[in-house]
């Protein structure tokens, strides 16, 4: 491979072929770009509903134990 691109200028191997591969490759790296950012996504908001339920929790189970000490 590199005998290939030996003789080439340097647009070639810094221009050309990122170029040719993004057009290639394109849909398929903003399929998988897309599929990490929503299960990033969802993650987020599995950490942000759990964190929640255990806030009210233990909230809920703070104010119920100083209830019962009067």
């Amino acid at each position: 491979m590199r005998e290939i691109f030996a003789g080439m200028p340097w647009w070639v191997k810094w221009v050309a072929v990122p170029v040719i591969a993004l057009v290639v490759f394109g849909g398929l790296i903003a399929s998988v770009v897309g599929f990490v950012i929503w299960l990033l996504f969802k993650v987020l908001l599995f950490v942000a509903i759990v964190g929640g339920l255990v806030f009210v929790v233990r909230r809920f189970m703070s104010s119920s134990s100083s209830r019962s000490d009067w």
